[in-house]
């Protein structure tokens, strides 16, 4: 802001932010003006005019009053929860880019000028602080997440999405605005981290990574992370952004389980380099196979109809079947689950109810039946979920 004082007129000049860091905020008066000082000296040093938004979680303790003492626009957001706060931060800036970090003093805010230039360096849509690539200090993250939680869902990332990542669970980033608007990001809670990455990569984003680190917390300070079940939360959101994998993965198994079934139908048990398949054990574990991979691909049919994903020409075909198909198949399979029991028990009959030593041409009727029944009544769940949502 400048002032120019003429004989009767002040004209201000307000130059409007480049950037926008925004702090999400919940009970954080013992480091919130550290942080807010930290991030001020560093984009101050930076040169581009900026502003702070602290995004107030419904903080009762001091927070707000010391964002406003410390020169910051505060956000309130009503719907709790990490992610709710950073969006209705970042949709309330005013900035091309808007930068964002926990205000608990834990990341290195000394790096947020450098993350900013990074960002306008190589005309990104995000750009991202690396803690695993920098300096961690001995007791700033759990050897749990360290060592096993951020380098696994780091890697699922990156493979399943094509990624080139080293921290996926970094809550230091900056983003383009016009960007993260065209993401829809929807998570309220801490997987908001693993959607801004998966939605981005979707979107086909440029990204680039800067080396950073992470500070112990302030000693006493109640972490708002759950490791389980924040951990969990971001493994379900990353396997519903990628239905392909189960859908490919069910197909195989089975297709493959039910025509090896076909196979031991037609040739019995059958001696091949010293062991004997297609008898009754063979026949089980291929029917565990079939219904297993049944599962797996009624699981993508789901998962299809809440995202935005190309699926397959048969997937798409069952999730738009016309509902008199879908009746007629039910009523169809239970009619031949229903034929097979008769003839099993009119057998039975014939052979005066002595044993029937049907065991290998039964797990193959049971097979097929089986997994029809349990494809028509998935079928029927994913039709009833999509009617749902449509009301």
């Amino acid at each position: 802001m400048v002032a120019e004082t003429q004989e009767h007129a002040t004209v201000v000049i307000v130059s409007a932010p480049k950037v926008t860091f925004v702090f999400p905020c919940l009970n954080e008066e013992a480091t919130l003006a550290h942080c807010v000082q930290r991030v001020r000296t560093s984009l101050t040093s930076g040169g581009a005019p900026f502003e702070i938004i602290v995004a107030d979680n419904g903080s009762t303790d001091r927070s707000r009053e010391i964002a406003a003492a410390e020169g910051c626009r505060v956000v309130p957001v009503p719907v709790r929860g990490y992610g709710a706060a950073l969006r209705a931060g970042i949709l309330a800036a005013e900035s091309e880019y808007v930068m964002f970090a926990d205000s608990d003093s834990t990341y290195l805010y000394e790096d947020a000028a450098p993350l900013y230039e990074a960002a306008q360096k190589h005309n990104v849509d995000m750009a991202i602080a690396s803690r695993m690539t920098g300096k961690i200090e001995p007791g700033a993250m759990p050897p749990l997440h360290r060592y096993l939680g951020t380098p696994v869902l780091t890697t699922l990332i990156n493979w399943m999405f094509g990624g080139h990542l080293t921290d996926c669970n970094s809550g230091f980033r900056c983003v383009r605005k016009s960007a993260f608007e065209k993401w829809d990001i929807r998570a309220t809670g801490m997987e908001f981290a693993s959607e801004l990455l998966i939605k981005a990569l979707k979107h086909k984003a440029s990204m680039v990574e800067i080396k950073s680190g992470l500070r112990p917390g302030p000693p006493g300070r109640v972490a708002h992370l759950h490791t389980w079940r924040d951990g969990m939360r971001h493994l379900l959101f990353i396997l519903s952004e990628k239905p392909a994998l189960f859908e490919w993965l069910g197909l195989a198994l089975l297709i493959v389980g039910s025509l090896l079934q076909l196979m031991a139908a037609f040739t019995g048990p059958t001696a091949l380099g010293g062991f004997h398949v297609f008898d009754v054990h063979s026949q089980a574990l291929l029917l565990l196979s079939g219904l297993l991979g049944g599962k797996l691909y009624l699981f993508s049919c789901m998962l299809y109809g809440r995202s935005h994903d190309l699926a397959l020409p048969i997937t798409r075909k069952l999730i738009s079947l016309n509902e008199g198909v879908l009746f007629f198949t039910l009523v169809a399979i239970l009619a031949a689950i229903g034929g097979v029991a008769a003839w099993i028990f009119f057998t039975w009959i014939g052979s005066r109810f002595s044993n029937l030593h049907l065991a290998n041409v039964l797990l193959v009727w049971v097979h097929f039946l089986a997994v029809g029944l349990e494809i028509a009544i998935g079928l029927l769940g994913v039709h009833v979920l999509k009617k749902a949502s449509h009301e």
